[in-house]
């Protein structure tokens, strides 16, 4: 029986996916450290820029927590909580206030029902099941049964997390707008600090870039492999 996982030259792809990930993770983490270390002119920490700009938009019902870890920052939409790391609910640097921006731009999104965000909500857990059951599908159609059938339905599968990882483009590109916009017209951020600021969420986007082109990439490795082998 074939077994494709030696010596097979489709491991290309998945250690081009391996290297643009941990290239735009280390952008991102070089790029917050480097403005980390530069304080805004007005002083604001990233908690006080978030309330700032959610009460701005109309938002009171957010709650803004503290949440461990770096670069850990996220809206929960089911709860309607804002949760910024150490490095930036406390800080008062160009990158603490570009990211606790960034998730605003999120809450912002939810408030108006912004269509990309909600098709993203909804595919989590299509997405989640999708690439959990996938493999295994792939492995008892190739190993047990010899059904292309259930091969090509794992490969359909993990086809919904590539969906996700697209869908995810638009969300944060759009936060990161709205983020670098608000900073701007509420006068927290100058324009030359608004450019430093920018960098930083330029490069988190990187790192979304990077886990679309990942998955894509291991969907194209898992169509070159097993797509079409043979019909039942």
């Amino acid at each position: 029986m074939f077994f494709p996982y030696y010596f097979d030259p489709t491991y290309i792809l998945v250690i081009i996916g391996v290297i643009l990930s941990l290239a735009a993770s280390a952008k991102v983490r070089s790029t917050f450290a480097k403005y980390s270390r530069v304080r805004s002119s007005s002083g604001v920490t990233g908690a006080e820029t978030a309330e700032r700009i959610l009460h701005r938009a109309g938002i009171y019902d957010v709650t803004i927590e503290r949440v461990h870890g770096q670069l850990t920052d996220h809206y929960d939409p089911r709860k309607k909580v804002l949760r910024l790391s150490d490095s930036v609910y406390g800080s008062n640097s160009l990158a603490a206030i570009g990211v606790a921006a960034h998730e605003c731009g999120h809450a912002i999104q939810h408030q108006n029902a912004y269509a990309p965000l909600k098709i993203r909500s909804a595919l989590v857990p299509v997405a989640n099941f999708g690439s959990m059951i996938a493999w295994p599908l792939i492995l008892i159609g190739l190993l047990l049964t010899g059904s292309q059938t259930l091969i090509n339905i794992g490969i359909i599968l993990f086809s919904t997390a590539v969906l996700f990882q697209l869908v995810t483009l638009p969300v944060e590109f759009n936060a990161s707008r709205r983020a670098i916009q608000t900073l701007g017209e509420a006068g927290i951020l100058h324009y030359e600090e608004l450019k430093q600021s920018k960098k930083v969420l330029d490069a988190a986007a990187l790192t979304y870039v990077a886990a679309a082109a990942a998955t894509i990439l291991q969907l194209l490795r898992l169509i070159l492999l097993f797509g079409g082998r043979r019909r039942d």
